[in-house]
């Protein structure tokens, strides 16, 4: 259990490294690695531990307090806004923006080594949420494929989707983001929700996800 969730704790970490790559020293990043954990520690032990937030529905009856399988809260949440933090602090990327401060597009790169890595990274899926279970022998680990694989794919659909109706041309990276989001989401409810839950949740990650691009890109 120790090891599990010292790999939750890494993935947390990774989140963050990922909005202030490139832009950051070799050792700020090693003093950031060993912060990291704390404030992971601390509100995976209110959740996961028994703490205030999972004790919510015992003590202002607010129905099962905070619940959260495998981490879309403890996990996703908390790199999130450590990522917000840190990218208030440095700034954006040289060349983010013009002179006249209108934002320009950076795009990727090796698009063939993003859409690798994020079909690596819905595969890793399939052992964070299912093994989450941290049984075999626990039925509910069929619902948890299920959902994380409906979640995924109508994420991913939805992206499109909603470029298209924007009048835009189809993204690969876009997809990639919106994959990723609908796997995001349905980590924290994948074994409380059935397949037509799970779909709606990754539908709706996938819309978000165009929508904040734009809204950011303004």
């Amino acid at each position: 259990l120790f090891f599990f969730m010292m790999v939750f704790m890494d993935t947390t970490a990774t989140i963050p490294t990922g909005a202030m790559a490139e832009r950051w020293a070799w050792k700020n990043f090693f003093v950031y690695g060993l912060w990291v954990a704390l404030p992971y520690c601390i509100y995976a032990n209110w959740v996961w531990g028994g703490g205030w937030l999972a004790q919510g529905g015992i003590n202002w009856g607010l129905g099962h307090g905070a619940v959260d399988f495998a981490g879309s809260g403890v996990v996703h949440a908390m790199g999130g806004i450590i990522a917000l933090a840190g990218g208030i602090v440095i700034g954006p990327r040289i060349g983010k923006y013009d002179a006249k401060g209108k934002p320009q597009a950076l795009p990727g790169h090796d698009v063939p080594m993003v859409v690798l890595g994020t079909f690596i990274l819905a595969f890793g899926w399939f052992g964070f949420n299912p093994g989450s279970t941290l049984a075999g022998t626990d039925l509910r680990i069929s619902f948890v494929v299920v959902n994380t694989m409906l979640a995924s794919i109508t994420a991913a659909i939805a992206t499109h989707l909603t470029l298209n109706i924007k009048g835009l041309k189809p993204d690969p990276t876009m997809l990639c983001n919106g994959m990723l989001a609908g796997l995001v989401a349905i980590t924290a409810p994948c074994a409380f929700v059935n397949p037509i839950g799970a779909g709606i949740i990754g539908a709706i990650a996938g819309v978000l996800v165009v929508y904040s691009v734009f809204f950011f890109e303004r």
